[in-house]
């Protein structure tokens, strides 16, 4: 009977704090409303004004029923706030993929999912039909939702619900982070949002000023500049038009998009630590060590294998065709140079084999970005030189090995492990996609390069993710996406509570 009790407040807790990150996710359906009204578009403004309707229903609901003990609210453990997060993503993804089937531009109701969990994990690939006529207010709902989604729905609801969440860092650390820029969870999301708020300012009133000088309108200037800014610092690859970064026909504006992705791509404690005065960071930092080696690295041996092959001879093609695609995956952004098909018949499968490796392996912890992350490889590749001491020396010897991130760290098997094991997590999920995407007749390296890509939160596509591509792929790319950007555990948390209440009822049955 406790046990009953017991598990019926967990279930109240989490429907009371799922209701509340709809209903702050939901709010935000107010700015692509305004947007249509500004730009007399009254058929998106009104699919929005439904859409935000349902979405408010349901949060209340959840709330309500949450609410009905008032204790239990705190009480949250681990669990909870795992299954909290990770169920949260799917509540919103349903919600808010309605705007996406109500607007017309999405073949079922399947793609618009896609297409919000693309937007969700900062994905970046794309179902949405004729998408360079889709309406203003749907295109800021696209790039609101990557925005956001690199940020985190559970660090936006932390920024402004922070003192009722008596468990908020559980849920912080079910959505994928852990770092504590400060003392309080509450803090440490407002100077998440504080940061990219600072750079939402100035990497958009740049990519405006750069708009306009290519011969865009002010307006136009101005949105392209924020739904770009949007993208590239969530790193999440959407772009307002079917071409994407293609579309501006400019070297000025793909290098102002790659600062900001990269930056994006960055530890938000790095971000914190350098505004904090500590510009060591930069250079002592484990996270940028790794990403600076495998970055170079993997830009190095494309740009020769391409030579090789005659692709890209000179030197400004090798940068914006070459270069920015490299980062462009590194950093899990997915802003394409070249079009989908150009990678499998220019790139060759030695040019593929290496993006795929840049793009499982991805950005920083803690930041916008996707992939198992730069700290993750540190710490095994770290480990692995800390074993092959401990070989060499005598056994007398008791070396503290340590690695630097924000501070120093001691290397311990404990950390080695958990690492590897996510790594491990990722590798499973993209050797999954690629047996699928070959059992449906899709060439190995076209598959792997397409299944990296949704495993590491990238957004490049070699020519695989289309409407007409059958759905059972549709669907496992959606749970791909899902599992990379909460990097597996609470995804795993809100799985096993499932089947522990299925297993719970089929008892009650059976004794009954």
């Amino acid at each position: 009977m406790i046990s009953s009790k017991h598990r019926q407040n967990g279930i109240e807790i989490i429907s009371y704090y799922t209701g509340y990150i709809v209903l702050i996710v939901a709010s935000l359906m107010t700015i692509p409303i305004i947007t249509s009204l500004l730009f007399l578009e009254w058929n998106p403004m009104l699919d929005f004004i439904i859409s935000d309707a349902i979405a408010f229903i349901l949060g209340i609901l959840l709330i309500m029923y949450g609410m009905r003990s008032k204790e239990s609210k705190h009480d949250m453990q681990w669990k909870h706030g795992f299954v909290i997060a990770s169920l949260s993503w799917i509540v919103l993804t349903v919600l808010c993929a309605i705007p996406y089937m109500l607007s017309g531009h999405t073949l079922s109701f399947v793609d618009a999912c896609f297409d919000v969990m693309s937007g969700f994990t900062t994905t970046g690939l794309s179902l949405t039909q004729d998408l360079d006529h889709v309406s203003i207010g749907l295109n800021m709902w696209r790039h609101i939702l990557t925005f956001i989604g690199g940020q985190g729905m559970v660090v936006l609801t932390l920024t402004f619900l922070g003192k009722e969440m008596g468990g908020a860092f559980k849920m912080y650390v079910g959505e994928g982070k852990d770092i504590e820029l400060v003392p309080n969870v509450k803090g440490t999301a407002r100077q998440i949002w504080k940061i990219s708020m600072i750079y939402l300012i100035i990497g958009t009133s740049v990519l405006w000023i750069v708009g306009m000088s290519i011969g865009l309108k002010p307006v136009s200037a101005f949105l392209h500049a924020l739904f770009i800014f949007a993208s590239s610092w969530s790193t999440g690859g959407f772009a307002p038009n079917s071409q994407n970064i293609m579309y501006y026909h400019s070297i000025m504006f793909e290098t102002v998009a790659m600062v900001i992705f990269i930056l994006g791509s960055l530890n938000f404690g790095i971000h914190y630590a350098i505004w904090q005065g500590k510009r060591k960071e930069i250079v002592k930092n484990i996270e940028i060590q790794s990403f600076l080696v495998t970055s170079f690295v993997a830009c190095i041996l494309v740009l020769a294998g391409l030579a090789k092959l005659n692709v890209y001879p000179d030197a400004v093609a090798g940068f914006r065709r070459v270069i920015f695609n490299v980062i462009s995956a590194h950093t899990t952004t997915g802003f394409g140079s070249i079009y989908a098909r150009q990678f499998a018949l220019e790139w060759g499968d030695f040019g593929i084999l290496i993006m795929v490796v840049v793009m499982l392996i991805g950005g920083s912890a803690c930041s916008t970005a996707g992939g198992f992350k730069g700290l993750r490889v540190g710490i095994v590749f770290k480990g692995l030189i800390m074993d092959v001491k401990k070989l060499l020396l005598t056994e007398r010897s008791m070396n503290v090995y340590k690695y630097h991130h924000i501070k120093d760290r001691v290397l311990d098997d404990t950390v080695i492990k958990s690492s590897a094991i996510i790594i491990i997590c990722y590798i499973v999920t993209f050797a999954t996609g690629t047996i699928l995407g070959t059992f449906y007749g899709y060439p190995i390296s076209a598959s792997a390069f397409e299944s990296a890509s949704v495993t590491g939160n990238v957004g490049l596509s070699i020519g695989i993710t289309t409407s007409s591509m059958p759905t059972v792929m549709k669907l496992f790319y959606i749970i791909a996406m899902y599992l990379g950007r909460l990097e597996f555990l609470s995804v795993f948390a809100l799985i096993g509570y499932f089947l522990g209440g299925v297993k719970k009822a089929c008892k009650n049955i059976l004794k009954h």
